[in-house]
Order: structure tokens, then sequence, then C-alpha cells
């Protein structure tokens, strides 16, 4: 179906033979993604911190579809450590088509990662630079491959603060939120730029669900109590996945960015959305990555372009 049409679950193609990790898979819009590539026959790797939330979502989805090929891997965003351990759990699969980083942490009050940082930008920017990093070169050994970088609408106005992201001097949870999720957006748009450079296999896409009714909100306090008001003007998880499901398996542009592309760019069907100019900006999306480079210790490899 053509792009310009709009893209929904039903146009996801048969995916036997591939392999996907999809962080934050337990539930919310990661779970929906994960049950679409699962159905689809894909194997997926559902990444995420507790086992037993990982085992209740396979468990869920094989209740759909008992024959579906589905593991646990334990990843802890928020744990560099445990990120270079999923790794190395990744790199014995026989292949990875795909790595759809949709995890993430929405508004909480000031807290930070195992290795210190503000969680909002450890979590959201730090742990995906890293794990989209260090698996890379398994990527790189499957045609094809994509890597999946989810952003937010909450990009398009967003700074960063950059003499103090780890949040030392002040923290405004929803102006960080904004921060991490401009991160992840020039993320895909500078990874793309290297990667086609490198001539690498390896393909960069960036998505956002909407406006998802979802568990990612649980810190937005009585926001949430509006929730049944306006649901109608939401997406709910299984449409907030849409656009996830284009970028991993539609035809899509190398460092293209997809959405929804109803009612303002909120809910409804996926396709082509907009992004602040900001966010296509080489000289921060140069700069974010020199500094991403130094606060993980991870190098990707990729000279700049």
């Amino acid at each position: 179906m053509p792009i310009s049409k709009g893209f929904t679950e039903a146009d996801v193609p048969d995916q036997s033979g591939k392999t996907f990790i999809v962080t934050g898979a337990n539930a919310g819009v990661g779970f929906e993604i994960a049950r679409v590539l699962a159905t689809r026959r894909a194997r997926v790797l559902l990444g995420c911190r507790d086992q037993a939330k990982g085992e209740d979502a396979i468990a869920r989805i094989r209740k759909i579809a008992p024959a579906c090929e589905m593991a646990w891997l334990p990843l802890d965003l928020g744990d560099l450590d445990s990120v270079r351990a999923a790794v190395d759990i990744a790199g014995k699969e026989p292949r990875l088509d795909g790595l759809i980083n949709n995890a993430g942490v929405m508004n909480p009050p000031l807290m930070r990662t195992k290795q210190g940082f503000e969680l909002q930008f450890g979590v959201n920017h730090l742990g995906v630079f890293a794990l989209t990093s260090l698996l890379l070169p398994k990527l790189a050994e499957t045609p094809e491959a994509r890597v999946v970088v989810t952003s937010s609408i909450s990009h398009l106005k967003a700074r960063i603060d950059w003499d103090d992201l780890n949040a030392d001097r002040s923290y405004v949870k929803t102006e960080r939120y904004g921060a991490s999720k401009l991160a992840n957006a020039l993320l895909f748009f500078e990874l793309d730029r290297r990667l086609r450079a490198a001539k690498s296999p390896v393909t960069a896409i960036g998505v956002h669900p909407g406006i998802a009714a979802t568990s990612l909100g649980r810190h937005m306090g009585l926001a949430q109590l509006a929730g049944p008001i306006v649901g109608l003007l939401l997406n709910n998880p299984e449409r907030g996945a849409w656009p996830a499901l284009l970028a991993a398996t539609g035809k899509v542009k190398p460092g293209g960015y997809y959405g929804p592309i109803g009612f303002g760019g909120i809910r409804g069907v996926a396709g082509e959305a907009k992004r602040a100019p900001h966010a296509e900006d080489p000289a921060l999306a140069k700069r974010l990555w020199e500094v991403s480079v130094a606060m993980t210790g991870v190098d990707p490899g990729l000279p700049a372009v």
C-alpha cells in the first residue's frame, strides 16, 4: 500500500525467517509491535527489565498464535552494563533484521541511571545510542536490516541544555522529556547520514506514535484522569504501533520520519511525519553524537560526514 494512503497493521507483510528486537515490549505500544511481528511469523526478542512481565507478554501473544517464536531479552536501558549484556545475547542470534527502539520513560521525578545520568536523557537517548551502536555490526550482517528510533511530537519545540545535560543545576521534567526526544530525532538523522556515507547495509528510520494512551504517562498525575474524556482523540497502543511497524517492515526512505497522519499528526494511519528544522541540524547532530560517545564510552566507529 502506498504510504500516501496510510499504513496500518493490515499492511505488515509476512516476516518469516526474520528476527527483530523490540525494546519495552512487555506493555503498550511495544507489546503491540511485538504482537504483530510475532503473528507475522518473525522471531521477536522482547527487550525489557522484568522477566515476569516479559514472559507474561510472550504468553499473551501465544494465546493468539501458539506457534510464535519469541524470547525474553533482559535489558535495562538505564544501565549500560545491562545494555552490553543484552548485546552479547543478541549477538548469538543467527541473524538480526531490525532493532526497534521503543522503550522510554516520560516525566518522572528527578532520578538517575545506574551510571548516574539524568534518567530521561540516560534511558531515552544514551541507552538507545549505546544499544544501537553496539548492535550495528550484528545488524550489518543481514541485508536490508533496519534501526528504528522512537521520537515524539514533544521534540518540535524542545531544546537541549548542553551546559546541564545531567540536570545538576535544574530539572523540569517536561522539558527534559522533550530534550530526550529531540535527541532521538537528532540521533536517527545523524545515524542515517553516517551509515550512508559508510555504505552500510543498515537503514536508520525515525518514528513517533502520536499521542498514545499508554502507561508511559504514569508520572503525569492528574492529567491521566482526563484519559477517558479525551481518549477518542488519542491513538490507542495498537494504532500507536503502526509507525514503527511501517518503519520496520514497509516501504520507507532512509532517514525518513514516520507517524500518524490524522488529526494534526497525533492519531490515525501511519505516514510521513513533520519534524522540527533543528532536528535536522547537522551541527547539533554531530555535537550530540560526540557527547554521546564521551558519556557512554561507546563509539559506533562511523566517521563524521
